[in-house]
């Protein structure tokens, strides 16, 4: 992990907001390694994105399968879910909040943070 981003995200996020919804709803089920990537300047598809892992495809599955109800319950409208029935990427699309539940293997493999976080960071290297 790099320090530029927080320790914990759940600590960054407004109260009451949805981003605060969806990091709480995360850590109460116990999400590991999860990130939050401000998304304002970058992209307009969220004003968050939100990457988190499990220890399984059946967690993976039973956080997205919980956040998208905890989200509808609390009025935030309809949630999108792709990538259910495998479980190894979830992507639940809250609207201003994007979130990426992974397997472990699988979210190195994608590395999205380095994509959203730090892609206007040189090269590893410093090769340009």
């Amino acid at each position: 992990m790099d320090d530029s981003l927080p320790e914990n995200p759940l600590e960054q996020a407004e109260p009451g907001s949805l981003h605060h919804l969806v990091l709480t709803q995360l850590d109460d089920d116990q999400a590991q390694e999860m990130v939050s990537i401000p998304l304002a300047g970058k992209s307009s598809i969220a004003d968050h994105m939100v990457i988190a892992s499990g220890r399984s495809t059946r967690q993976v599955a039973s956080m997205a399968q919980k956040l998208a109800e905890t989200v509808k319950q609390a009025g935030h409208g309809p949630v999108r879910l792709e990538g259910l029935p495998a479980a190894d990427w979830v992507l639940i699309d809250c609207g201003d909040v994007v979130v990426h539940l992974f397997r472990p293997e699988v979210r190195s493999f994608y590395n999205l943070e380095r994509m959203w976080a730090f892609g206007d960071a040189p090269p590893v290297g410093g090769n340009v």
